[in-house]
């Protein structure tokens, strides 16, 4: 495997592909819905037999990938409307900033929590070096 050309980091992130071979999915469904299922994962990459738990309650940890991706997004949120809109607390900018930026997270909440598990995944598991039993 180590022969063969990495498929890009980036893309293979956002599509939250596994990250030893960066082809199989990490999530037993593609779409987020229904809700109550939207983290099933597959046990191992249908491709190439990566344990997507490396140890019992691994996925704890994403908390923190989840709390750092919620906190860029409200700075992004707000960096973006202080820059296109403006604000000011005498016309209340600042609060509908705030709506804006918190209905934003509510919204993305399912993909950001998706988003942290591949996050996390990916720190603990390099291209072609992953950890699976056979």
């Amino acid at each position: 495997m180590s022969s063969e050309k990495a498929p890009s980091l980036l893309p293979s992130i956002l599509k939250m592909k596994c990250p030893n071979c960066r082809k199989g999915n990490m999530f037993a469904h593609k779409s987020i819905f229904p809700l109550g299922s939207m983290l099933q994962m597959p046990d191992k990459c249908p491709k190439c037999g990566q344990e997507m738990e490396l140890e019992p309650g691994f996925y704890y940890g994403t908390g923190y990938v989840s709390y750092g991706l919620t906190v860029a997004l409200l700075a992004a949120v707000f960096v973006a409307y202080w820059v296109i809109i403006g604000l000011s607390y005498t016309d209340n900018s600042i609060f509908i900033a705030l709506s804006v930026a918190v209905a934003l997270c509510l919204l993305l909440q399912p993909w950001i929590m998706r988003m942290s598990r591949v996050l996390y995944l990916y720190m603990f598991v390099q291209f072609g070096k992953g950890h699976h039993h056979h």
